[in-house]
């Protein structure tokens, strides 16, 4: 496997909606880019989710454990010093300094407007606009990635189809280009009723990727991040989890 050279820190809120978190963990063990958060991204991850009852106390621990396994490389410390030469806003300074530390390039946020400044060479991104970043990079691998996600939701069971619809209430750009690459095109892009920006959005045509077996540990790990239970899912609404402002 070829890593991504660029970094990219993944702030709390994107970390926060299960199908999302999953669609951006897994990008990044496919080598899509180097993932990097700090341990108070994490725990302000996991303290909206036992806030909002998305978990209980064991399941965050676990949750925890599993992304620290997969991703050992990715947790940064010694950043705190710098934190007090962000001008980015108050409460998210910490992720600033955590891109200067790491070196990164991106961070993928849904609170833009508490990254308006930031230090020359890094950018925040939104995570539709991340995640068109990377399809348009490798569109057969980012539909493959979709499609192995979906696979994997055992309790219960989620078509290819189901999470694409889910995934555009928090990344219409970004399913509308999944859709646009598969057989679920024209159905799908009728019934979601997308807005003119994103029907615009053209299609790619760089080759598929070459299949690699030398991720099989990472993505073991990464299985066991979690799969809703069924009665969470009934409850489960992914457009009130896009909207969640930390």
């Amino acid at each position: 496997m070829i890593v991504a050279p660029f970094k990219v820190v993944l702030d709390a809120n994107v970390l926060f909606p299960f199908s999302l978190r999953d669609t951006l963990l897994r990008a990044a063990a496919e080598g899509l880019f180097q993932l990097y958060w700090s341990e108070e991204i994490l725990d302000e991850t996991l303290r909206n989710l036992l806030s909002t009852n998305r978990m209980n106390a064991l399941q965050a621990g676990r949750l925890r454990a599993a992304m620290t396994d997969a991703f050992p490389e990715a947790m940064v410390d010694g950043y705190q010093p710098l934190v007090a030469a962000m001008t980015n806003h108050e409460k998210d300074r910490h992720v600033a300094a955590v891109a200067v530390k790491a070196g990164a390039q991106v961070i993928v946020t849904s609170n833009l407007k508490d990254f308006a400044t930031l230090p020359h060479g890094i950018e925040a991104q939104s995570p539709d606009e991340f995640l068109c970043n990377l399809f348009d990079l490798q569109p057969d691998g980012m539909v493959d990635l979709i499609r192995e996600q979906a696979q994997a939701l055992k309790n219960p069971p989620r078509s290819f189809e189901d999470l694409v619809r889910g995934l555009a209430k928090s990344v219409p750009e970004f399913a509308d280009s999944i859709a646009r690459h598969t057989t679920l095109g024209h159905v799908f892009l009728q019934s979601a009723q997308l807005n003119p920006t994103q029907a615009a959005r053209g299609s790619c045509t760089h080759g598929p990727t070459t299949p690699t077996n030398s991720l099989f540990c990472r993505k073991e790990i990464l299985s066991t991040i979690r799969e809703p239970t069924l009665s969470e899912l009934r409850g489960h609404d992914e457009r009130r989890e896009s909207r969640v402002r930390f």
